[in-house]
């Protein structure tokens, strides 16, 4: 749905008249340079100024003679030779040197040239003679082939008839049968103003010849490869004319055929078969067709047509045709016919060449007959409303021809080539403008002939009265059975821009263009001016039928883009440069002003390329400018935001692009230019290949997306969705909000989350507003718990987390929302919202079934009065629809009435043989039994030992098998005193059970309130609880004996526990063995216990006995200890720096013969290249991969042989950490244990033992302090650059994560040990030096 926009419209008189009338013209689109070819000689314009730079007269130097009226049939700038080629009718080809401006004659063909044809890559070149023949050259001009160009044959590519049945029997289509009996028409032959030369088009590797038959006098089309070799022939077409151009593409040949009712462009197949067309806006014999021309891209057909002289013309005065330059354009299979350019009946504005720029696809050349030269360049831009309010309509103009076809996407989404309805214009459009606010909805249409005709949209359209205007034909679906009930445009006013033209020295057509309408009656254009060679802003006033020239501005360069504001204050004025300037109205003055666009902080803008699609919003509060390069680059006031930008629209508060990686972004405009780049990755939605903008509906979520075939698409993009109910909840517009959110499935927590202390203050009016209650009960029974504004939709949320969130302190969200709406519903009318009370107490964060069905009870009761109450039969139905049948069952069983439960289980789909049975026993049971029965039949076991308790004793042995089944000890202790039997026998029982569990001593305490003696002091005795024990027996009246045989025996206990002061304890104060005590303390290495208890009871002779000796062996043990440890360290250590070296050795050996090759740039950064070997481990180790269908303890004991010692384990490193850290916290521990042997080796005079094992435990100690950051440091750092794999990674993060070295599979070792290894407390001072 795009049109083409004319950018420039330059023009100057370039070829003088003592040169001669131009007839052809070349570019090198390298330099710009232009080439043009007169009846005398060659011209070469400055691709710049386009002033002549030389001239080389052909007729001088004896190419042209005027005598035998010989001209030139070709030309073509040469590139890589820095010549241009011509060649004459009379068969000189001609080579011109730029450089040195020299002529030479490089080749002639007697029978003299009819045309001359290049390949697009310039390395051969086709000449067609007077003798109908074609030659072909090289670039060099050396002859390849020659061979007539009419052959008999079709050629390679000739059709196989197979034979199958006979052309009677075949089908005809709508021609029905009698069609096989028709005689196959003659050919026409060509018309008398056919010229009868041949006419040759390339494509890539072939070439099309279209020539006029000898034998029947009709022109056909010949495919020939570049070898020459003919591949096929044209079908008969009667009345095909001169005009061809080949596809650049390679799809379709372009010519034309003159029928009898009508004109037509029409296409061929490469194998000579038709393939569609389109018919031109002429009568029959109205106009003739000299040259089609492909633009570079393919997208343009430039179709060069001139007026036949009409008989009653010829009879009169010399007849002077007009030209015409149409620009035809192919979507969804239409063509439509863009631009026109009339050049009237002046012979000497009469195009004599025209050309397209084979670099820039949108720019044509054209030179006059008068020497003057024009270059059009257009860019494809997307006509549509901007006015970014809610009375915008989203209009979309399509441009075709004599036509503007409108569709108001806000109301209606229709795909090309239909529209809504179309605008029907004497003579064809040029230009669409709409209005800017208020009258968002008006347009403007620019004619060919001068003429701007606007229309307002009326606002009024009674279906009795057909409308006044008609030029406007609705249309829609491509007839008139569907008509859309839009409100369509009616013509206001015409004005003319003749006045305004007539202070120009030369009128080319569309010397006028950039059309911008700035306000009700004023309208902004560009013209160029040839003296100043400048472009000139005129600002024209529209009240009356001409135009009147307000104001005029030079700009001081070339304007190559306009666009206007959508309030119509200011106008993005956009230079060649990329200088950016604004052109707006001055309020003190009063009158217009051009300065330069400047930003936010001052700075002027200016795009670093040139950007043939502007546009200007509001963004973080400052007019900014948006510009878009036919690159594809992006730039927000001079700073590019994305390479990859295919197209953008502006929303109220959302910049909307699309992509070459086929996504479509919104980004906010509440943030300065300088911070989107930051975001630009953010927000995105995929998208169809190739999609782009038409257009965004303001004040809507609707986005138009054409795709490359021309169909449509609309979506609605999250972002504009949330972004559109955001604004309509804090204008407390909550039913609109709720229904967008209900169609596009928008969660409706939403509605409370944006603000919660809002919707609280407000629900009286949601309610209100929301009417419906199938609409309430929709929003409450999509409640969740959680916010959903930072959940759910986070990404998209504009407030920052924590703000405007629930207080969740006193009670759940869904309880908050169920209560407010619960007693507004109350308030308003409790009968009418009886249903949403009941979603209320359902959608609790507890549900309340129990009062729902207590309310619905209520109602069976007492049946409502009013129309608008709700049955008792309609509000079970409505409560079993959210839940489920048989909780509900429960729920009203749970509650004791049996009514209930009937009248649940009769609206249910339950079958009566499944619940008569078990409420008629119900029926029969006393009270207490039956709610014992019903929470039995619920698992409701607390509250069944609670009414089996009120059964009386002779259920308590029920009761008791029902508290051991179920574990309900606790409940069941709470309903009896402590005093009684009941009570007695439960704590029995709860000890025997904790006894079975393993909690001894719990058991005990149990065994102990219901003075169970005997079963208390053997769990006592079970778990060494000595004090409890002791205490159990004096309750038991043990008599001394079995006091000392009992604390004998947990002596013992406690010695196998190393409790060696607690035995000591009881050997010594119960059994009354202080020998045996002073021993368990020795056992223990309580040196100061034991040194007590043998003075106390004068057992000094156990010191030189059993003292001594043990602390000398403690001794020796203690130094065995610390030098086995240290010699373990060394070792592990020294070990640990071999490994850490031949691992290092090995990635670098790998990283050599991976990439030690000088294509190392051949390497892609997202591919891997790490081989099967580069897991750094030996090859007899397999991994643990397999280890993923195992069992827990299988998986830890390969964990485990992960950690192995074993010399060339592949994670030996680790298991080399792990011992040396186990080391130094076993060292680190003993330091204790040493300083109290320290201090009994020196009170016993054993000072070098001391001395000696105090300096073995500092020099270990010292040794393992010193190490510590040589081992754990380098360690952390492997640990802090892990190697990672996956999708992710790439081959320069895992080379750098291999050239860290050698990596530990367990992290845990790589933390270095806590231990205090320089703390010095144990040590003691008098065996300083010793």
């Amino acid at each position: 749905m795009k049109n083409l926009e004319l950018l420039q419209c330059v023009h100057q008189e370039s070829v003088p008249a003592r040169l001669g009338v131009a007839c052809c013209m070349t570019v090198n689109s390298d330099t710009g340079t232009v080439y043009v070819g007169t009846d005398t000689g060659l011209v070469a314009l400055d691709g710049e100024s386009h002033s002549m730079l030389h001239s080389v007269s052909l007729r001088e130097a004896g190419y042209l003679c005027e005598a035998d009226n010989s001209r030139l049939v070709g030309i073509q700038a040469l590139y890589d030779q820095d010549s241009v080629c011509v060649a004459t009718s009379s068969g000189d080809v001609i080579l011109w040197n730029i450089l040195t401006e020299e002529l030479e004659c490089v080749g002639t063909v007697t029978s003299g040239l009819t045309c001359m044809a290049w390949s697009p890559n310039q390395d051969l070149v086709l000449f067609t003679t007077g003798e109908e023949k074609l030659v072909m050259m090289t670039s060099d001009l050396n002859p390849i082939f020659e061979t007539n160009i009419h052959q008999e044959e079709f050629g390679e590519a000739e059709f196989i008839t197979a034979g199958w049945g006979k052309k009677e029997t075949q089908f005809h289509g709508s021609e029905g049968k009698q069609a096989a009996f028709q005689e196959t028409e003659s050919v026409s032959p060509v018309l008398p103003w056919d010229d009868m030369r041949p006419r040759v088009s390339w494509c890539r590797d072939a070439f099309v010849v279209s020539s006029v038959s000898p034998v029947d006098g009709a022109r056909r089309l010949r495919v020939w490869n570049r070898e020459c070799v003919l591949q096929a022939t044209s079908e008969n077409v009667s009345m095909l004319e001169q005009a061809l151009c080949w596809k650049p593409t390679g799809s379709l040949i372009a010519s034309t055929q003159r029928k009898p009712h009508r004109h037509e462009v029409i296409f061929f197949e490469k194998n000579g078969l038709r393939h569609g067309g389109f018919v031109l806006p002429f009568g029959k014999d109205e106009t003739k067709v000299l040259e089609l021309l492909w633009n570079s891209d393919s997208t343009v057909l430039a179709v060069w047509l001139e007026e036949l002289p009409v008989q009653t013309e010829l009879e009169g005065k010399p007849f002077t045709p007009s030209t015409y330059v149409q620009l035809w354009t192919v979507s969804n299979y239409h063509w439509y016919l863009k631009q026109s350019l009339h050049f009237g009946k002046n012979m000497a504005d009469k195009p004599a060449a025209v050309v397209w720029d084979a670099e820039h696809p949108n720019r044509l050349h054209l030179v006059c007959s008068g020497g003057q030269y024009v270059m059009y360049e257009w860019t494809w831009v997307t006509n549509r409303s901007d006015g970014r309010t809610a009375q915008d309509n989203s209009y979309v103009a399509v441009i075709d021809g004599d036509k503007v076809l409108l569709t108001p996407f806000r109301q209606v989404v229709i795909p090309p080539p239909m529209s809504a309805y179309s605008l029907q214009l004497p003579v064809p459009v040029n230009q669409v403008a709409f209005s800017p606010t208020p009258g968002v909805n008006d347009l403007a249409a620019v004619l060919t002939d001068g003429t701007v005709v606007f229309y307002t949209l009326k606002l009024q359209q009674p279906e009795a009265e057909e409308s006044h205007d008609t030029s406007v034909c609705v249309n829609a679906a491509g007839g008139t059975g569907f008509q859309p009930a839009v409100q369509t445009h009616v013509q206001h006013r015409k004005v003319g821009l003749q006045c305004c033209m007539l202070q120009l020295k030369w009128r080319c057509p569309q010397t006028f263009h950039h059309f911008v309408w700035l306000a009700e009656d004023q309208l902004l254009t560009v013209a160029w001016d040839t003296s100043s060679s400048s472009s000139v802003l005129y600002l024209l006033g529209i009240q009356e039928e001409q135009a009147t020239l307000l104001h005029n501005a030079v700009v001081g360069g070339r304007v190559h883009q306009l666009c206007g504001s959508s309030d119509g204050r200011s106008v993005a004025v956009e230079l060649t440069d990329g200088t950016v300037l604004r052109y707006h109205m001055d309020k003190v003055a009063a009158c217009p002003v051009l300065e330069p666009w400047r930003t936010q902080d001052g700075e002027p803008v200016k795009f670093p390329v040139l950007c043939s699609q502007l546009g200007l919003c509001s963004m973080g509060g400052q007019e900014t400018v948006l510009g878009l390069s036919d690159r594809f680059r992006l730039f927000v006031n001079g700073d590019e935001i994305s390479s990859n930008c295919t197209s953008f629209a502006v929303h109220n508060d959302h910049l909307l692009l699309t992509t070459h990686a086929h996504t479509c972004m919104c980004l906010p405009l509440n943030m300065a230019s300088k911070d989107l780049s930051s975001v630009i990755d953010e927000k995105n939605r995929r998208v169809e290949r190739g999609s782009q903008l038409v257009t965004v509906v303001p004040w809507d979520t609707k986005v138009i997306l054409q795709m490359p075939r021309g169909n449509l698409e609309t979506f609605h993009p999250r972002t504009l969705v949330l972004g559109l109910v955001q604004k309509m909840i804090d204008s407390h517009q909550f039913l609109e909000a709720f229904l967008i959110m209900r169609k596009h499935r928008v969660n409706l927590n939403l509605l409370c989350d944006l603000n919660p202390k809002m919707f609280l203050s407000c629900v009286r009016e949601v309610v209100t507003q929301l009417r419906d209650i199938n609409y309430l009960n929709l929003f409450l029974t999509e409640l969740r718990e959680d916010d959903v504004k930072e959940t759910m939709y986070s990404e998209y949320s504009c407030s920052p987390a924590g703000e405007n969130s629930w207080d969740l302190r006193s009670r759940p969200k869904m309880d908050q929302v169920c209560d407010a709406v619960k007693d507004t519903l109350e308030a308003l009318d409790c009968e009418k919202y009886l249903l949403g009370i009941l979603t209320c107490h359902i959608r609790k964060a507890q549900p309340e079934l129990e009062v729902c069905l207590q309310k619905i009870q209520e109602i069976w009761d007492n049946p409502l009065q009013s129309q608008d109450g709700v049955s008792t039969e309609e509000a079970l139905n409505y409560v079993l629809l959210l839940v489920d049948v048989n909780e509900l069952f429960n729920v009203a069983l749970g509650t004791y009435n049996l009514r209930l439960v009937l009248m649940v289980a009769e609206k249910s789909q339950k079958d009566p043989k499944e619940y008569l049975p078990f409420l008629k026993q119900l029926q029969k049971m006393e009270v207490n039994f039956q709610r014992y029965t019903i929470d039995l039949h619920l698992k409701r076991y607390h509250k069944a030992v609670q009414h089996l308790s009120k059964c009386g004793p002779d259920r308590f042995s029920d009761l008791l098998a029902l508290v051991n089944e179920h574990k309900l000890y606790r409940s069941a202790l709470q309903l009896y005193t402590t005093e009684s039997k009941e009570y007695r026998d439960i704590t029995v029982e709860y000890g025997e059970y904790l006894l079975k569990k393993g909690h001894v001593e719990e058991a005990g305490l149990m065994f102990s309130r219901c003075e169970e003696w005997e079963k208390a002091l053997q769990a006592y005795e079970q778990c060494c609880n000595w004090r409890q024990g002791l205490c159990v027996a004096s309750r038991l009246q043990y008599s001394r004996q079995q006091t000392a045989q009992l604390a004998l025996r947990m002596a013992g206990f406690l010695r196998n526990n190393s409790r060696h002061c607690e035995a000591a304890v009881l050997l010594e104060q119960y059994v009354q063995d202080e020998e045996g005590a002073i021993i368990t303390l020795l056992e223990g290495n309580q040196w100061e216990e034991a040194l007590r208890v043998i003075y106390q009871y004068s057992r000094t002779d156990i010191i030189d006995t059993n003292f001594k000796p043990a602390l000398l062996e403690a001794f020796e043990r203690q130094l065995a200890f610390l030098q086995d440890n240290k010699a373990l360290f060394t070792r592990h250590k020294d070990r640990l720096d071999v490994v850490r070296k031949e691992k290092s050795k090995a990635c670098t050996d790998i990283l050599d013969e991976d990439h030690g090759d000088q294509d190392v740039d051949l390497y892609s950064d997202t591919s891997s290249t790490t081989r099967t070997h580069s897991t750094l481990g030996s090859a007899k180790y397999s991994g643990t991969s397999k280890t993923s269908g195992r069992s827990s303890k299988s998986r830890r004991k390969a964990e485990r042989k992960k950690l192995s010692l074993r010399e060339g384990s592949p994670f030996e490193d680790s298991a080399l950490l792990g011992a040396l850290k186990d080391i130094v916290d076993a060292v680190d521990k003993s330091k204790d244990d040493v300083h109290h042997l320290l201090k009994m080796l020196v009170l016993f005079g054993l000072d070098s033992e001391a001395g000696m094992i105090q300096s073995c435990l500092d020099a270990t100690l010292s040794l393992m302090d010193s190490c510590t950051a040589e081992i754990w440091q380098t360690a952390s750092g492997c640990a802090q650059t892990q190697m990672t794999l996956g999708p992710h990674s790439t081959v320069n993060s895992i080379l750098s994560s291999m050239n860290a070295g050698p990596q530990p599979v367990d992290a845990v070792v790589a933390v270095p040990p806590t231990a205090k290894l320089k703390d010095s407390k144990w040590k003691l001072s008098v065996l300083e030096g010793t």
